[in-house]
């Protein structure tokens, strides 16, 4: 009888090793190798348990200049937030990974997605059973006959069904519950993702047939088992948003046929997951009596204009040390801001405490909302409004200057669309044209914008 052979790999990486030891030395993480049984029989092709095979070619080196290329007729689906962020639809044969947190919808997305589809779409689960499956998709309504559900883990038997049903999109729910007989370790372990997932892409690239997989994320918010599997994908898309908030953001960190600036925004709710066609009408509160600290910052997700709102609150602070807390923006630039305020334009914030807030639970790192951040803190100083007209686009630089931001116009043209009547921006900004029907203020220093405003 031959002898077992295992090994160590490592579950954040996957690095492997002959034996254990405490650290990992490729990603230098503590306590995360594992033993696993590894086989090295040779194991046949996905499509030795299909009942029709397609015919193999074998492939010839080529030169570059003799390849064609033709146009991809892209899969579209009906949901045109996700179109956007793949670029225009599903490329034919490309693997695509979701990643989201636990409940966030990564399954809801994809089965509304599967129930959309005019093309014979095979959906694979190996989380919830037929009938899970089936009450959640009566709740979404708007169904198609092409679906076909199937419950089961075991590869060999998915490929089987597959070669009976001969679907035109495969999705798969999740990639960490699948396991094949090749190898002897349990589902959810390195060499298991890693060899289901392999499978999975020489299916869809023999057959140009796109597969769609689900991935599970860890603590740190990073998809589980090896890094491996994102660099073997096409696409890698992120589904993330507060499950307090019922605004979820699809994200693309990867993507082979597509940019990756594009954003999609969905809200959930009791039916599924609803396209948001005009973010920025959901982003803004609709007060009309004026209340002091709030401003409107004109942003960029991508290369999408969003108007979203920023909440200050200043006030005295009770204990010896002022607290500095901030909902969706960086702590360290909200001090860095209260510092300008302080050194460059007179204003003593250094005893007050200072809480910032960015409405719909959304998370922002464009510099291009700084000056929204500043104006919000002034007016909850002063306790004075700010019109409700008025928005802003600029970057605040540790002299106290207003710098500009890129991408001005498409700032600019999205706050005219919306029916703002002023936008404050730099003075450095150049703007293409001058005859919006937006007013343009542009201020060179703090002391420029107070003026304005008070």
């Amino acid at each position: 009888m031959a002898k077992t052979k295992t090994v160590y790999y490592c579950q954040s990486c996957g690095a492997q090793y002959a034996k254990w030891q405490g650290q990992c030395n490729a990603c230098k993480a503590w306590n995360t190798l594992a033993e696993e049984i590894v086989e090295k029989s040779t194991k046949p092709s996905w499509d030795s348990h299909a009942q029709e095979s397609p015919a193999k070619k074998k492939q010839r080196p080529t030169l570059i200049a003799d390849i064609e290329v033709s146009a991809v007729q892209r899969l579209e689906t009906k949901n045109g937030e996700f179109n956007r962020v793949l670029g225009g639809g599903l490329v034919p044969g490309s693997v695509t990974l979701l990643g989201g947190e636990p409940g966030i919808g990564k399954s809801t997305l994809l089965l509304q997605l599967s129930l959309q589809f005019k093309q014979k779409v095979l959906y694979v689960s190996g989380e919830e059973s037929q009938q899970q499956i089936k009450l959640r998709a009566e709740r979404i309504s708007d169904t198609e006959n092409n679906c076909y559900i199937l419950s089961e883990t075991k590869t060999q038997h998915i490929f089987k069904q597959i070669g009976e049903v001969q679907p035109d999109v495969l999705i798969i729910d999740s990639i960490q519950t699948l396991h094949t007989d090749y190898i002897e370790s349990s589902p959810g372990s390195v060499s298991q993702v890693r060899e289901c997932a392999a499978e999975l892409i020489k299916f869809a690239k023999e057959t140009n047939t796109p597969v769609l997989l689900i991935g599970h994320i860890n603590k740190e918010g990073s998809i589980a088992g090896p890094k491996v599997l994102e660099h073997m994908v096409d696409t890698v898309l992120q589904f993330e948003g507060d499950r307090n908030y019922v605004y979820r953001i699809l994200r693309a960190h990867k993507n082979r046929y597509g940019s990756t600036h594009e954003l999609g925004i969905f809200e959930m709710q009791a039916y599924g997951l609803k396209e948001v066609k005009n973010p920025s009408d959901l982003l803004i509160s609709k007060i009309d009596n004026g209340l002091s600290g709030t401003a409107i910052a004109a942003t960029l997700e991508g290369i999408r204009p969003l108007m979203i709102e920023i909440q200050a609150l200043v006030s005295t602070a009770v204990y010896g040390t002022p607290q500095r807390s901030t909902t969706g923006y960086h702590v360290k630039r909200l001090n860095m801001l209260l510092a300008v305020l302080e050194k460059r334009a007179g204003f003593k914030l250094g005893a007050k405490d200072v809480f910032l807030n960015i409405t719909g639970g959304i998370q922002v790192d464009d510099p291009a909302i700084d000056l929204a951040v500043v104006a919000a803190i002034l007016s909850s100083n002063e306790d004075e409004a700010i019109p409700n007209d008025i928005c802003f686009a600029a970057e605040v630089g540790l002299a106290g200057e207003i710098r500009p931001v890129t991408r001005i116009e498409q700032r600019v043209i999205e706050a005219e669309k919306l029916g703002f009547g002023r936008i404050i921006v730099s003075k450095q900004a150049k703007l293409p044209k001058t005859n919006y029907t937006i007013e343009v203020f542009k201020v060179a220093k703090i002391q420029d914008l107070v003026k304005i405003l008070f």
